[in-house]
């Protein structure tokens, strides 16, 4: 286990997660629109927004495998973020469907790799207090909201062609920050562990995956189109950022507050009800899209469909895979969550998009949320 504690490290953990999430800050409100300022069409936008989570279903598996067999999971973050700095530089470069599409194949299979393994590594630091995982991880989502404030004043100032800038400079500081964390000692897998297939053979395990599949998927078109849709309606660069940044806000409380939110409930719970309230979210942001009201209300719903559904689900990955499986147990996670939903959420978006626009689109992430939320009041514990 590494040789830190939460009192030793969380001052250098929660910067890298400040930088890592700074970068989705800028890519997922901008990326779109930045696609589109290239003449993409919405299918092409949605496919190169696939591949950009495509890559997450076999990279953090492959670092996992790596980090878990020699125990240096920093070792192997510097790596990867090392490689995602300069897989970027092709954003510059390029600006033909496929010069993007090759370039986002690149720099995201990278970029995916670490965060399952910093992952890994912050929990092992924690040990027995885990339950201040959420005290760590805001500062990932005040990265967010920092980026997507900074980049959209700078979208609205200048164009957003400055956007593949942002991204390199974001992703130097990260890549640095990981130098700032100090390796630790490899994980000795206990003799009387369980087998990682036996693990995962178990149906609360499976069924943790599922559903974060499938609320994953449901994603895809508010990543994906969210800014285009609120443009569209006429909503300036200046409101959409602020609305963007009022969900991560939602977020950052839920983060904040994860302490003590466990204490009065069971992870159970906070799974039914965060998937509960992601389907209402859908159902407002598909049906609502022209009030500013009720999209603010459906922002701050954010707190429940990512951050509490994140933070629960990521407490019990840490309870199902331990020792020496915990590496390959997040990579898992984040394959088949963020990785392989996020993917097909992004695919579905795009030719939802083209065919029947934000109702659609946001109906089909209904349904999938309604069907994860039979599915986690009937196998969840």
């Amino acid at each position: 286990m590494p040789e830190c504690t939460y009192q030793s490290a969380h001052k250098r953990l929660s910067l890298h997660y400040f930088l890592y999430f700074s970068v989705l800050g800028a890519l997922l409100p901008y990326l779109g629109l930045y696609l589109q300022s290239l003449d993409f069409t919405a299918i092409e936008i949605g496919q190169v927004l696939a591949a950009l989570l495509l890559t997450k279903i076999v990279a953090p598996n492959l670092w996992g495998w790596l980090a878990d067999r020699n125990g240096k999971t920093i070792h192997w973050v510097r790596v990867a973020t090392g490689l995602t700095l300069l897989g970027s530089i092709g954003l510059i470069l390029f600006e033909s469907y496929w010069g993007v599409m090759i370039t986002v194949l690149v720099f995201s299979f990278f970029w995916h790799a670490s965060l399952p393994q910093f992952e890994s590594y912050t929990f092992g630091c924690l040990g027995e207090e885990k339950h201040r995982y959420g005290d760590i991880r805001l500062w990932g989502s005040i990265g967010f909201i920092a980026a997507v404030i900074f980049i959209g004043w700078q979208i609205e100032t200048y164009s957003v062609s400055v956007l593949p800038w942002d991204l390199i400079a974001l992703l130097a500081l990260v890549w640095g920050s990981s130098y700032l964390v100090k390796e630790g000692k490899p994980i000795h897998e206990s003799l009387h562990s369980v087998g990682f297939i036996e693990v995962l053979k178990r149906p609360e395990v499976i069924s943790l995956l599922v559903v974060s599949f499938l609320v994953q998927l449901s994603h895809g078109v508010y990543y994906g189109f969210f800014t285009i849709q609120l443009s569209d309606l006429g909503y300036d660069k200046t409101t959409i950022a602020v609305l963007w940044a009022l969900g991560v806000l939602a977020e950052v409380a839920v983060f904040f507050w994860m302490r003590q939110i466990l204490h009065y409930s069971t992870v159970r719970v906070l799974i039914l009800l965060s998937v509960g309230l992601t389907f209402i979210r859908w159902i407002m942001t598909g049906t609502l899209e022209a009030s500013l009201g009720w999209m603010v209300i459906a922002q701050l719903l954010h707190a429940a469909s990512f951050g509490l559904f994140h933070a629960a689900a990521i407490h019990l990955i840490d309870d199902y895979f331990t020792g020496k499986h915990h590496g390959k147990g997040q990579a898992l996670f984040a394959a088949s969550s963020h990785g392989l939903g996020g993917a097909l959420g992004m695919l579905m978006a795009g030719y939802a998009w083209a065919s029947g626009g934000a109702l659609l689109g946001y109906g089909i992430s209904a349904l999938a949320v309604l069907v994860a939320f039979v599915i986690a009041w009937r196998w969840t514990k």
